[in-house]
């Protein structure tokens, strides 16, 4: 079987080659932009048989270049949501993949590809449905012209189309992201800088470090991805979280305690964190007012209706999880 991962070095892109080499396809197309060079750590370990810069890549897939291709994960796109270059954002989310999904079509290959909760935006429910897409930002209005453009296509498809709606995914492979890495990364940094994590305090009616987000681990992303490459009849857009909002709060308990045991420390109760200095509130930032989602929770029915019965991780094992796995890296 030949496959294509787009953002092939990027976190999810990353973890589902090392995911496909898992279950024995190794003639992998990476396709990537490695401006920031470093990022081809991702993919030491892995077995690739190509590797195309996402400049070159897209006229030669539409051309037919690659001969006979089962399916592509399309991974790559602008994912800043603080990004606000429009005109750059449609150009990498929206056009690109409308030219992929025309050539999958056109040559049957199958398209597995990342849409995002952030087309939700301001919406109290997650369910995949027009009456709830309400994106904050351009980056979620880029994803959802484009989930629209697919819904539109689903009914004369030759070949599977299934998008999915990460929502907020976190671990191994995302130190190149910046800002955009996940709060989980974040806090273990700021864990081995001064044994101190930072949320954001009271906001949108929610108590400090009280917001609720769908965070989900990146191995259950791969995990359901995987499935769906098994099952080619199945297609659509689904949400891709765990199904439970927690609270940032949750993230950081998970987070210091994984570090206080590293030292041989008692693990310790929110409490006595906030108490110890260990866990602390800032004000929630200016720039963020109006366009930060204080609650997000994967409606998953289209999803098990689908048949994907998986079992998603929560906060506190997967973010031990990650952690051990930080702790490891050189």
């Amino acid at each position: 079987m030949k496959v294509v991962v787009t953002g092939a070095a990027g976190m999810i892109g990353a973890n589902l080659v090392h995911g496909l080499n898992a279950i024995g396809v190794d003639d992998v197309i990476a396709v990537d932009e490695l401006t920031d060079g470093d990022k081809y750590r991702n993919l030491l370990g892995a077995s690739i048989s190509d590797y195309f810069d996402r400049r070159d890549f897209y006229a030669r897939f539409e051309r037919g270049e690659f001969g006979r291709v089962d399916t592509v994960f399309h991974e790559g796109a602008c994912s800043d949501t603080m990004e606000q270059d429009g005109r750059l954002m449609l150009e990498l989310n929206y056009r690109a993949s409308k030219t992929l999904l025309d050539a999958c079509q056109a040559q049957s290959v199958r398209l597995l590809y990342a849409s995002s909760a952030a087309t939700y935006g301001g919406s109290a429910s997650f369910r995949e449905e027009p009456a709830f897409e309400r994106p904050l930002n351009v980056y979620g209005w880029s994803k959802l012209l484009f989930d629209n453009v697919v819904r539109r296509a689903l009914s004369g498809a030759n070949a599977q189309i299934a998008g999915f709606r990460y929502f907020n995914v976190y671990g191994p492979r995302e130190q190149h992201k910046g800002r955009m890495a996940s709060v989980a990364f974040h806090h273990f940094e700021q864990w081995q800088a001064a044994a101190r994590v930072k949320l954001f305090g009271e906001y949108g009616g929610y108590a400090a470090g009280e917001q609720r987000r769908d965070f989900v681990f990146v191995d259950d992303v791969v995990a359901v991805n995987l499935w769906f490459l098994e099952h080619p009849q199945a297609s659509g857009i689904f949400n891709l979280g765990s199904g439970r909002a927690q609270p940032f709060n949750d993230v950081a308990l998970a987070v210091v305690n994984a570090g206080r045991a590293a030292r041989g420390e008692a693990v310790l109760p929110l409490t006595d964190l906030v108490r110890a200095g260990q866990v602390e509130y800032v004000d929630f930032p200016a720039a963020l007012v109006g366009k930060y989602q204080c609650f997000t929770e994967a409606d998953l029915a289209r999803l098990r209706c689908a048949g994907c019965d998986h079992a998603f991780t929560d906060v506190a094992s997967g973010v031990a999880r990650y952690v051990d796995w930080l702790h490891r890296q050189p």
